[in-house]
């Protein structure tokens, strides 16, 4: 019943944090979320306890993370070359190939209970794509999808000669309930692409907005826009935590 849908969404923004313990803090409060809802199904609709929501910003120190779906080949460096560029590397449970994060990126992971906004994995992925869009608008860099690839990309029409990424997702979901997320290259360092196949592409390239516009952005700036983009599409109320 609609009184019992909880849109208030909790917002923390945890600067840098090292990936093993930001993936770590998701798994508590995805699991956390689970629970209440395994919990409700003993309970009548008047007794059930309404499930949190969290939208979760950060950087990451240099990682190299690989999806269920990816390729271990995709990976370009051994042990060796990931000391030598201070790199971490992490099989995990999330959709989809291998990607980099790095200083410079907003990763985002929403930990979000779908049954309090809409049952639909596809439109889920499609409106975190549609904020990072919205939010390139503001910088006056056009964006969009190229079918049959998640993502955001620059040059992404039919025909273009050079398109790129510069917002890769991958996501988990158990009973409506989501983890993991999205990367978007604002400052990042694109060098570090290069020991990968980003997404198991390689035929198309990586940017960021700051190789796009020639400059370094405020980072600060970029997530102020992009956290109110989400919040508007998801129809969510933010709570600011810090």
């Amino acid at each position: 019943m609609n009184y019992k849908i909880n849109k208030n969404t909790e917002f923390l923004s945890l600067g840098m944090m090292d990936y093993k313990e930001a993936w770590d803090y998701q798994e508590e409060l995805f699991l956390k979320t689970i629970d209440i809802k395994t919990a409700n199904r003993k309970l009548t609709e008047e007794e059930h306890e309404i499930t949190p929501n969290y939208l979760i910003f950060l950087e990451h120190p240099h990682v190299y993370t690989l999806g269920k779906s990816g390729s271990e080949d995709h990976l370009l460096l051994d042990k060796k070359g990931l000391k030598e560029k201070e790199a971490t590397y992490y099989k995990i449970n999330r959709g989809g190939d291998i990607t980099y994060h790095g200083p410079g990126q907003i990763v985002g992971y929403p930990i979000l209970d779908l049954d309090n906004f809409f049952t639909d994995i596809h439109k889920y992925l499609r409106l975190l794509e549609e904020a990072v869009i919205l939010t390139l608008e503001e910088y006056g860099i056009k964006s969009g999808r190229i079918k049959g690839l998640t993502g955001v990309w620059i040059d992404f029409k039919v025909g273009a000669k050079n398109p790129r990424k510069i917002c890769a997702l991958g996501v988990k979901s158990s009973r409506w309930v989501t983890m993991h997320g999205f990367a978007f290259n604002v400052n990042t360092n694109l060098d570090y692409f290069n020991n990968i196949i980003p997404c198991g592409i390689d035929d198309k390239a990586v940017t960021s907005m700051e190789a796009e516009l020639g400059e370094k952005q405020d980072f600060n700036e970029v997530s102020q826009k992009l956290k109110r983009h989400i919040a508007n599409l998801f129809e969510m109320k933010l709570i600011e935590k810090s």
